[in-house]
């Protein structure tokens, strides 16, 4: 397992648009994603989940990447959160 703690930069948090591409690209991978936020888990594979979580701007989340390829899960993960998923 693997994880990092980030801080949500994109203005609108993970609002619909973030949340698609974010899971979109997660998908690809066969390892568990996990996005923690305010001590509450959630599947980094559901746009639903991802939704519902109301991830806003400011917050410091963890994402938590689990199994098969979790290494290259994590590193794009953290590439889409640090640029603000070109918001």
């Amino acid at each position: 397992m693997v994880s990092k703690k980030l801080t949500l930069t994109n203005a609108q948090g993970f609002h619909m648009r973030p949340a698609m591409t974010f899971t979109n690209e997660m998908v690809k991978y066969p390892c568990s994603v996990t996005i923690i936020s305010n001590g509450t888990e959630t599947d980094g594979k559901s746009l639903m989940n991802i939704i519902a979580a109301c991830i806003k701007c400011g917050m410091e989340i963890e994402v938590r990447c689990d199994g098969e390829k979790e290494e290259e899960a994590l590193a794009a993960a953290v590439k889409l959160i640090e640029s603000g998923f070109g918001e």
